[in-house]
């Protein structure tokens, strides 16, 4: 694996453009973009930080008087994207409540949205790539800017600015979760026609978390707040097509909620660090995985080697230690860390003074052929779960002692644990490689200098390896089933990789730090799984 150089980054925001070509970048308040073969310059944008006139009036009232001053921060981007077409990109600041939109193949282009006096707290694209959608403060309304038409439209009352809508996977319909009247409402708007509103119905919740449409569009999963652990089931049209809640309620509602690629299963997990397997036909569970102690016989699990980081001076690569199951998992109290960070810290405390917080991450990949789970209680653990599809349904195996089953005619169709991989330090991402050709890669970051590559489609070659490399033996005791698993240390002096983002075409990374980042890309050469440090 090859790495770029360090470059600056402001708040997390670098992104690859949906064709790969090139790399979005915010400094304070400037856009760089950047080639992605050559990491050149081609394009670089300095946002206008003038506020909005409401904006500015309001900050001269707001001004603290007789203080030492901080540093203004007040101008800097906090939001930047692509448009689906590489065409366009937008850098927004919320605190000036400004948008500034660029064209890539015309610097001299751009255009400015400026908010009024209900504020700026989020602004993306739609999936058309020329609308622009502005979340206000305070729940106020969201702004659909059209950058054809000059026109935009607005939506009243929208509960969450961050979650609570949604687009149709073909971008024709937009859900828009709102409170009219202290009760929750769906909105129903069609994307293709100004968002002309097709439906709005009441939802049967309370006090609404979030929503989330299934990936045939057929399907909205709504679930209520953390005093009540429900979900409902609804339909576009507005019908209550099932809902779900465990016996006893664990109380603190539902923490977690994905779909399954082909929308027949959904998984939801809550604090009690179980998840419970919904089928499409009834909308009730085939099976509650959870969260094992003990790892049993017939499960993978890789260790992180000790010290690993030094011994290779943070270069090069080096597989994971395998351990015999059966095998206890450790608690957070047994977690050894070798660099602690403050943020890990308080968390790790947290969770266990209330003896675990629950679920915290729950992912398929994009075949669904494998589930990921990450929970408060093991915060330095990742565990994948086998999920078998209706056409190739294997019997569960002895690991199946964390799993409840349910008499259905898809109980065959239960998860099972496959895989539980162990680091010094939590993990602070895992995430599965986008490109559907590669469905069986993952890459995790636990925030030191390296990150973490496990894979299920290596294809052992006898000259890959000598018999007598490390890297020769480690596969081998895999017994033909492609698993490997690698750390990759980060070669730079001073680095810790905070979060992992695939590149669209699942051949390369970026690595992100608290102000800085690096790219990682894949070593173009056959018979190398891995790669080299650079």
């Amino acid at each position: 694996m090859d790495f770029t150089e360090i470059y600056k980054q402001t708040a997390s925001l670098v992104s690859f453009s949906p064709g790969t070509h090139f790399l979005l970048t915010a400094v304070q308040d400037r856009l760089i973009i950047r080639r992605s073969d050559s990491f050149q310059i081609a394009r670089t944008w300095l946002v206008d930080p003038t506020p909005s006139p409401t904006s500015a009036a309001l900050a001269s009232l707001s001004k603290p008087k007789g203080r030492a001053q901080a540093e203004d921060t007040s101008h800097w981007i906090t939001h930047a994207a692509w448009s689906c077409d590489s065409e366009y990109v937008l850098a927004a600041c919320a605190k000036t409540g400004v948008v500034s939109v660029f064209k890539l193949r015309d610097e001299a282009w751009s255009t400015r949205i400026e908010a009024g006096s209900e504020g700026l707290v989020k602004a993306e694209w739609a999936p058309d790539g020329r609308t622009v959608l502005c979340f206000s403060e305070w729940g106020l309304r969201v702004t659909m800017w059209s950058l054809v038409t000059g026109a935009a439209t607005y939506v009243q009352y929208p509960i969450h600015p961050d979650r609570g809508y949604a687009f149709r996977k073909d971008a024709r319909y937009f859900v828009l979760a709102e409170r009219h009247k202290s009760k929750d409402t769906l909105g129903v708007y069609d994307a293709q026609e100004a968002y002309r509103l097709v439906r709005h119905f009441p939802l049967p919740t309370s006090s609404l978390a979030s929503v989330s449409l299934s990936p045939t569009g057929n399907y909205l999963a709504i679930w209520e707040g953390p005093l009540e652990y429900k979900l409902h089931i609804v339909s576009l049209a507005g019908s209550v097509l099932g809902s779900f809640s465990p016996e006893p309620d664990p109380g603190f509602g539902i923490r977690m909620v994905s779909w399954h690629p082909s929308g027949m299963f959904l998984a939801v997990a809550g604090s009690d660090d179980k998840v419970h397997i919904l089928e499409s036909l009834t909308w009730q569970p085939i099976a509650t995985l959870e969260l094992p102690t003990r790892a049993p016989a017939g499960v993978h699990v890789w260790r992180e080697p000790s010290v690993w980081l030094e011994a290779t001076h943070g270069r090069g690569f080096l597989s994971y230690e395998r351990i015999q199951a059966p095998f206890t998992l450790p608690t957070p109290s047994a977690q050894v860390r070798s660099k602690p960070t403050k943020p890990a810290t308080r968390a790790t405390t947290t969770a266990s003074a209330r003896g675990g917080a629950g679920t915290t991450q729950l992912a398929f990949n994009t075949s669904g052929t494998l589930l990921l789970v990450r929970s408060a209680a093991l915060p330095a653990a990742v565990l994948l779960y086998d999920f078998p599809l209706p056409s190739h349904s294997p019997a569960p195996s002895s690991s199946s002692s964390h799993t409840t089953f349910h008499t259905t005619s898809t109980s065959l169709l239960v998860p099972r644990l496959r895989t539980v991989l162990l680091h010094t330090q939590p993990v602070s991402t895992a995430r599965w490689n986008p490109d559907p050709g590669r469905a069986g890669r993952l890459a995790v970051a636990c925030a030191s200098q390296s990150v973490y590559l496990w894979s299920d489609e290596w294809v052992p070659e006898p000259s890959s390896a000598s018999p007598a490399s490390p890297a020769h033996t480690a596969r081998e005791e895999e017994d033909g089933d492609g698993e490997v698993a690698e750390c990759v240390g980060v070669p730079a002096q001073k680095f810790e990789t905070r979060d992992v983002r695939w590149a669209p075409d699942g051949k390369g990374m970026v690595l992100l730090d608290e102000d800085t980042f690096c790219c990682a890309f894949e070593v173009e050469e056959e018979g190398q799984d891995g790669g080299g440090g650079a």
